[in-house]
């Protein structure tokens, strides 16, 4: 038997009752546990030496109380959830997932894009509660259908996901604008063209957030922000939940001033009922779902382990502290 402590805290995220964490017991004695929080993490982590956790947090505290921890992998891309001058400061090595899941995040963006111009959902549910039954007509369209070719596409961040996310555009023949702060303005790959931030929000017709969240970027979409865009415009976020105002968007919606929102994650998940864009006009909303493919989970596990074991073979990778 091992004595190296495996622990993972949020493990029912990734498995999702059709994957196993089997690949952890050829490294260690792992304890799998579905779901843990701020009150039972210190406990089922005393006697780790590595934890895995996808949005449990771990403050400077949390390492004072786990002497015995060396290592946390976040079983995510983003890992805002660890105090990483923290962790460096008690020598616990950090590692996340890059890259794991663009194809099926950039799937998503689409899958509301084209909710909302074909509106999709609405048109099903009056469907299905007798709307064509009664219709005259021998087609039932209620609403106007919209076509995206020669639309203006802004992307915000152009990482892999948003590079998926331009590709999708383009292929459907619309003009595609990026804001990144890695990419030089006037700049074009053959597929966008860089712009500034400002010249992002004001000329797009659809703006997609695929962006980091840090200081820089938390609530970039605000009342502020929101005045430089287009009357009308559609605003989609795969990315974090704090890029965005709630209250600043949901006011908008119901103006009219944007058009259309369509939202995977939230400031707080599971969202508080008084959250302002569950009753918003035009807010489509899932639930934190853009990276829950099996293919995307599969390779997200499969990186976790590697990452675990080329640590403990003294080779790390995707070192983040």
């Amino acid at each position: 038997m091992s004595n190296f402590k495996i622990v993972v805290l949020d493990g029912f995220s990734v498995s999702q009752n059709d994957l196993e964490w089997n690949a952890l017991s050829d490294i260690g004695d792992a304890k799998i546990f579905d779901r843990s929080d701020a009150q039972n993490k210190i406990q089922r982590c005393a006697d780790a030496d590595a934890v895995l956790t996808n949005k449990v947090v771990f403050d400077g505290s949390d390492f004072d109380r786990l002497p015995r921890l060396k290592y946390i992998g976040v079983l995510a891309t983003g890992y805002n959830n660890i105090d990483i001058n923290a962790a460096r400061s008690h020598s616990v090595a950090v590692t996340n997932i890059p890259a794991y899941s663009p194809d099926s995040v950039a799937q998503l963006v689409f899958a509301h894009i084209l909710n909302i111009a074909n509106s999709v959902s609405k048109i099903s549910a009056e469907i299905h509660s007798g709307a064509w039954v009664k219709s005259p007509d021998f087609c039932f369209c209620p609403y106007p259908q919209i076509e995206l070719a020669g639309r203006n596409m802004g992307i915000i961040g152009y990482g892999s996901i948003g590079r998926r996310v331009a590709r999708i555009a383009a292929a459907f023949g619309m003009k595609v604008s990026v804001f990144s702060p890695s990419g030089r303005v006037g700049d074009c790959d053959g597929v966008a063209n860089f712009k500034t931030l400002d010249e992002v929000l004001s000329s797009s017709d659809i703006i997609s957030l695929n962006c980091v969240l840090n200081e820089s970027t938390r609530n970039m979409v605000s009342a502020p922000s929101i005045a430089k865009m287009k009357d009308g415009v559609w605003i989609v976020n795969a990315g974090r939940g704090q890029l965005i105002d709630e209250s600043d968007l949901a006011g908008a919606l119901n103006s009219g001033k944007v058009g259309a929102a369509a939202v995977d994650v939230l400031s707080q998940e599971p969202p508080t009922a008084g959250n302002p864009l569950l009753g918003a006009r035009n807010c489509h909303i899932t639930g934190h779902i853009a990276w829950m493919t099996r293919a995307a989970r599969t390779r997200l596990m499969d990186i976790a382990v590697a990452n675990l074991r080329a640590w403990r073979n003294g080779a790390p990778q995707n070192l983040i502290a």
